[in-house]
């Protein structure tokens, strides 16, 4: 090995430097800030000796790399204050997650929100300590012997599992953790964090183990950033769809129906409407509806592979000494439809829509509200086409959720090409051939997408949409996945032009996804502001007398028979009290009727925003409501 390397630092000229320099004496000045880096693009400690010509580049906390280091840093540091002040506790793991860190602990007390107060501040004495972090990699049994004899029994059944001869180790002051790292040069890199809450979460997320302590958190790299980030989970925690749901009459769940909601008269109504909106779609896209039973033939399952691949999700039942199983997709059903009768290339391509009703079985420590859930129904479809079809295919697909999108007032979108899993079926060469094929259909767009690996579905690649909503969040909606596998497993063939059998490909998609996850995050993107078109209650009319009620039960009537959803507030209450629960409930327009609108026949609108509308007669109201009421902008209307 020669005893000189070249050394390319980011935005610098190459440097000739001794074999073994650290990358921190290799950085020299640019370690200003700098919390680890990239070496060959891939993160390291600035502790890490250099062996061999590369390309280094310093890492900071304002970049995604260097947000990660810290989170996970920050889950060590609070991993040593909970071993501090509760020395029984044994530690298990603690990753990054998309908003902070998680740790979970073996602490059968439990953890009280005074805890997290006296954890919080002890990671700021760590902190404050600047204790240096170093990296000791150990053979994998002599790793085990250190955490046995602390009496870290996960941590020893963790590298137990591990297939690498060695492992590696951090350490800082008396506290030592397994990670591969890269870690903070020390703790007085970190301060910016704050635990949010802690809650119940199984080992190895398996409920027949036992129940763990997860503390949650986040960290940033300055107080500004984390400043920002709690503003915003505030603002989250008041968009809060169950709290909207409960509020606004649209939902409920019950203990005899766990996960499972139960929708209002005004919560159905906003679920068909939606249901509706998709299915005007369906009609200028070329799409025709089918209705596909429930529970099917446990052999159908096993042929399309989601028995080998699914089937701890599924639910099953036995009848007549049969097995069979609640579907908790649709796409065996169409391709029975499709296997029905010969097709022929002249047929194709075939767009099969369904909102049958899907279950899935869902850990009860991972269902939210209406964003998971066990029972729920999709804007679902599959399209039979040639392989010659799947570019314009995919292509109308994505004009489809990009109109949609647009109607519902996501004006952030994202677009990722997720590639083939661990867990999959169907060769390598088809799996190539269909993600070269979803890339292509993007290129050809001009649509930017970012690649996700190992994250597509077990039976094709996937395009994933995911939208930002008013808090910055990211949620996947829709999602077109190429399927060259389900074909074969259910023997699905049409007749070419030259006369021959071939395989149709077999594309899944849908564009909002779950209606039920759908509401529950148009909810919290619009805090509950449905857009008029959307509203259970369009107008309310609010009578100012008992002595204007005659007359405002007249105009409900007229507004009904129009198609308008409206109500009547006709309390003997003071007009202010019913203006305020109506602005409580969100109802988009507000119609005041006094003497002074009964005598001339007319109605004097206030909208959600407190923007108020000159009296209108009856008539023009009505055409003014409708044009807002039928109006899919995105806006209020």
């Amino acid at each position: 090995m020669s005893d000189q390397i070249t050394v390319s630092i980011e935005g610098g000229s190459p440097l000739s430097l001794a074999s073994g320099v650290s990358v921190a004496e290799a950085l020299g000045g640019s370690t200003e800030g700098a919390l680890a880096a990239l070496l060959d693009d891939v993160p390291v400690d600035l502790s890490h000796t250099l062996e061999a010509d590369c390309r280094l580049s310093p890492v900071t906390g304002s970049c995604d790399e260097g947000l990660e280091i810290i989170r996970h840093s920050t889950a060590h540091l609070l991993a040593q204050a909970v071993k501090r002040l509760y020395p029984e506790a044994q530690v298990t793991i603690g990753p990054v997650i998309s908003d902070g860190f998680y740790y979970d602990f073996a602490y059968r007390a439990g953890f009280t929100p005074e805890d997290l107060e006296a954890i919080g501040a002890e990671m700021k004495k760590i902190a404050a300590a600047d204790l240096p972090v170093s990296r000791q990699t150990l053979a994998r049994a002599e790793a085990a012997k250190v955490f046995r004899e602390m009496g870290e029994d996960y941590k020893v059944e963790i590298i137990e599992g591990i297939g690498d001869d060695d492992v590696s180790l951090y350490r800082q002051g008396e506290f030592v953790d397994l990670c591969r790292g890269p870690h903070v040069p020390s703790t007085g890199r970190l301060g910016s964090f704050k635990l949010t809450h802690v809650a119940g979460a199984y080992w190895r997320g398996d409920e027949k183990n036992e129940m763990l302590q997860r503390i949650y958190g986040t960290a940033f790299g300055d107080d500004a950033a984390l400043a920002a980030h709690l503003e915003r989970l505030e603002e989250a925690r008041k968009r809060d769809h169950r709290v909207l749901g409960k509020r606004l009459g649209l939902f409920s769940f019950h203990k005899e129906a766990p996960a499972t909601p139960f929708f209002q008269p005004g919560g159905a109504w906003l679920y068909n409407r939606l249901t509706d909106y998709i299915r005007e779609l369906y009609g200028r896209y070329g799409y025709d509806e089918v209705i596909t039973p429930q529970v099917l033939d446990e052999d159908l399952w096993r042929r399309s592979g989601h028995y080998d691949n699914y089937r701890d999700n599924m639910y099953f039942t036995e009848v007549e000494g049969r097995s069979f199983a609640v579907k908790p997709m649709n796409c065996p059903t169409h391709c029975l439809m499709f296997s029905e009768q010969t097709r022929s290339y002249r047929d194709l391509p075939i767009r099969m829509a369904d909102f049958g009703r899907l279950h899935r079985y869902e850990r009860s420590g991972v269902v939210h509200g209406l964003i998971r859930v066990r029972s729920f129904s999709q804007d679902d479809a599959h399209i039979f086409c040639t392989p010659d079809q799947v570019r314009e295919e995919v292509a109308a697909v994505v004009a489809m959720v990009d109109e949609a999108y647009g109607v519902f007032g996501f004006r952030e979108r994202r677009i990722y090409l997720s590639t083939k899993p661990a867990k999959a079926i169907g060769d390598d060469a088809t799996w190539e051939t269909a993600e070269t094929t979803l890339g292509e259909v993007l290129d050809g767009l001009d649509a930017a997408y970012t690649v996700k690996e190992g994250d597509g579905a077990f039976y094709g690649p996937k395009i994933d949409f995911c939208v930002l909503d008013a808090v910055g969040r990211e949620w996947q909606l829709g999602t077109v996945q190429l399927d060259f596998s389900m074909p074969e497993r259910l023997d699905l063939s049409y007749v070419d032009a030259d006369g021959g059998s071939r395989r149709p490909v077999m594309i899944h998609r849908a564009v909002l996804g779950s209606i039920e996850r759908f509401i529950g995050i148009f909810l919290e993107h619009t805090a509950g502001d449905l857009p008029m078109w959307l509203s259970p209650c369009q107008v309310l009319l609010v009578t100012v007398t008992e002595k204007q009620n005659e007359y405002a039960e007249g105009v409900a009537a007229a507004l009904k028979d129009a198609g308008l959803r409206v109500r009547a507030d006709l309390r003997n209450e003071k007009l202010g009290f019913k203006i305020r629960e109506a602005q409580h409930a969100k109802v988009p327009v507000v119609a005041v009727i006094g003497d002074r609108e009964k005598e001339a026949g007319t109605v004097a609108p206030r909208l959600r925003g407190g923007e108020q509308v000159d009296a209108l007669p009856i008539d023009e109201f009505k055409r003014w409501a409708l044009e807002r009421g039928q109006n899919t902008d995105g806006g209020l209307s």
